[in-house]
């Protein structure tokens, strides 16, 4: 029987699926790579704020504490954001730029949260406590950069599931001392696993 197609056919189908074969691995290795940048966790992006906040002025050259305006951050799940009332308590006193601390005394007079744009918010389904990692001996730098230089704020890491896994997996050689569940000991089918690397840890 005749073949149906030309070695020359043949070669050319071979040519084809390789490249194409070639063509898919290249693709998915370009995806993960663009999954993993910066860029597509808006890292160095800020955000746009009711008023031009400085954390450089602020935190840089006033050499104010986190706590001071993140004062839920030592007891708490979230750090918590500023109230008007904090932010004019000082500003109404001390350097008053009305014109600026319009929208923030708006919503102060009208009983108001400010809606302030966090840079570093985690999807809902991510459970994050920040005096769990205080305690551990993470630093506020370490997850949001030096915000002492910056005159407005951004994502300076990705936050994403496996740059905290980077963590997780080994806090100990990074000089941090895991707490609570965290610190005991988890064996899976008889293979110890870093506690901290459960998928409970982390989503509810």
């Amino acid at each position: 029987m005749a073949p149906i197609f030309t070695p020359r056919a043949d070669a050319r189908l071979r040519l084809v699926l390789v490249v194409a074969a070639l063509l898919a691995v290249l693709a998915l290795a370009l995806g993960y790579a663009w999954a993993r940048s910066g860029s597509t966790w808006a890292v160095g992006k800020p955000a746009e704020q009711p008023i031009p906040f400085s954390h450089a002025i602020h935190a840089g050259q006033l050499g104010l504490d986190c706590g001071f305006c993140h004062s839920d951050a030592a007891r708490g799940a979230g750090a918590g954001m500023p109230a008007g009332e904090l932010c004019l308590g000082c500003h109404q006193r001390v350097w008053n730029v009305t014109a600026q601390f319009a929208p923030i005394q708006a919503a102060v007079d009208a009983g108001l949260a400010t809606q302030w744009a966090s840079v570093h918010r985690l999807p809902d389904h991510v459970r994050f406590h920040h005096a769990a990692h205080l305690a551990a001996g993470v630093t506020c730098a370490t997850c949001h950069g030096a915000v002492e230089t910056m005159p407005r704020t951004v994502r300076a890491e990705t936050l994403s599931m496996g740059w905290c896994l980077d963590c997780h997996r080994d806090p100990q050689t990074r000089g941090l001392t895991p707490v609570g569940l965290g610190a005991q000991p988890y064996v899976h089918a008889g293979i110890e696993v870093p506690p901290l690397t459960r998928c409970t840890v982390c989503h509810k």
